[in-house]
Formats: C-alpha cells, sequence, structure tokens
C-alpha cells in the first residue's frame, strides 16, 4: 500500500482535491456552493478546520487546509459525508433543478458500484492528500488552486472566480475568511 496519498504527519497543512462521482457539473446554482460554504464554516468553528486556500469549481474542490487537533483525515470524512447527504438533499428538494432525475439516477448508480456505499455516492472517494512541507510547495499549491478557474476557462482573471481565495487577495472576505 502505497503512503505516498496518506494524511501522515497530524500537525501539517495539506492541499486535497476531490471531485463528484463522474465530474458531475453539480455546482452551478448558487444553493449548492451555499452548502459548501456553511459546510466549511461548521467545521472551522465545530471541528477545528484552518482553511488556507480554496477554489470551488463545477465538478470539484481544491483547499489547502489543517486540522488544529490534528485528525486531518477524520476531518476530511466528516465534512465529505456531511456535504454529500446535505447536497443530495438540496438537490432533491430544489424545485429550480431541471436536471433532479438525471442527477439523482447518477448518484445512485455510483453508489451501486461500490461495496461500501448504502444507496448514493456524492464525492470520489480518494482526496490525494499531498502535505505542504515547503515555502516552494505552498505556493506552488496556491497558485494551482488559484489559476484552476482560469485554466478551465470559467474567467480570464482569477480574483473574478467567487469561490476562490484568489478573492480574498482583493480584501473580498465575502465568500470564505481565510487564515493567513
Amino acid at each position: 500500500m502505497s503512503r505516498k496519498y496518506k494524511f501522515n504527519n497530524p500537525t501539517a497543512a495539506y492541499f486535497v482535491s476531490f471531485a463528484t462521482v463522474y465530474w458531475i457539473d453539480v455546482f452551478t446554482r448558487q444553493t449548492y456552493f451555499n452548502v459548501l460554504e456553511e459546510s466549511i464554516n461548521y467545521c472551522r468553528k465545530e471541528k477545528g478546520m484552518e482553511v488556507f486556500a480554496y477554489c470551488f469549481i463545477p465538478s470539484h474542490i481544491h483547499l489547502i487546509f489543517r486540522s488544529n487537533e490534528e485528525d486531518s483525515s477524520g476531518l476530511l470524512r466528516d465534512f465529505k459525508g456531511f456535504t454529500a447527504r446535505k447536497l443530495i438533499k438540496t438537490i432533491q428538494d430544489n424545485p429550480q433543478e431541471s436536471r433532479k432525475e438525471w442527477l439523482l439516477w447518477m448518484l445512485e448508480r455510483a453508489g451501486k458500484n461500490k461495496s461500501n456505499v448504502s444507496k448514493m455516492q456524492f464525492w470520489q472517494q480518494h482526496n490525494k492528500p499531498i502535505e505542504l512541507w515547503s515555502t516552494k510547495v505552498i505556493q506552488q499549491k496556491i497558485d494551482y488552486t488559484h489559476n484552476n478557474p482560469v485554466e478551465s476557462s470559467f474567467v480570464t482573471n482569477p480574483v473574478d472566480w467567487k469561490y476562490s481565495r484568489a478573492r480574498n487577495y482583493q480584501d473580498d472576505q465575502t465568500i470564505l475568511k481565510i487564515e493567513i
């Protein structure tokens, strides 16, 4: 078993990326972004999450975070589990969701393909945590996180993507505040 993608250092900050099953573009409506924002704020307040960088893209998330309770793996597991349940419920209850039946069918289909999932699967199961062990690695991951919406052709300037730490550099703390 590889130790390359593990949370080995309990006090370290980590870069993680995780995607929806089948890379489905779920985050296309404000209400779904709100679930992510509320969940991160809860984890910060109640579970000791420190967020240094983030970017929410329609099909995936990038986070640079640390657990001040020294349980990054458990923190991320709980975050993904809670958001999966909350997002599925939000999709089910959203009268404006024109893709509701298709989305739920795809999530159910993904769940049937995994023996450890009881009904629906929202997130892909891997996170590939990368420990941020030097200033150079930290800056590389921050730059990658900021430029992801540009590379995906959503915007031409990183600060124009609403759900990114790049906006914090413009003193815009309206979505998520970050640790320095």
